[in-house]
């Protein structure tokens, strides 16, 4: 699935799951190390668990963040799913 975030330097999440299952995240743009760490740590992750760990977050002043922009596609996934 590829996402198109709001609101923050990355400009696009490109995720593959199975099932409920976060297999791999690509994020175009951002934050290079710390959305790559934020790729890494969600491989293999249950959904629910990634979207409960990462909901909320913000960037400085910003609203939202590359890993909260990564639950909301997350959440998108799961509900397309049911």
């Amino acid at each position: 699935m590829h996402y198109k975030p709001s609101g923050v330097c990355c400009t696009g999440i490109d995720i593959d799951t199975e099932g409920s299952i976060i297999k791999e995240v690509k994020f175009t743009n951002g934050c290079s190390g710390n959305t790559q760490g934020i790729a890494r740590l969600v491989q293999g992750m249950e959904i629910d668990e990634a979207v409960k760990r990462l909901s909320g977050i913000r960037c400085g002043s910003k609203p939202s963040s590359c890993p909260d922009q990564l639950a909301k596609a997350l959440i998108q996934i799961r509900n397309e799913a049911v």
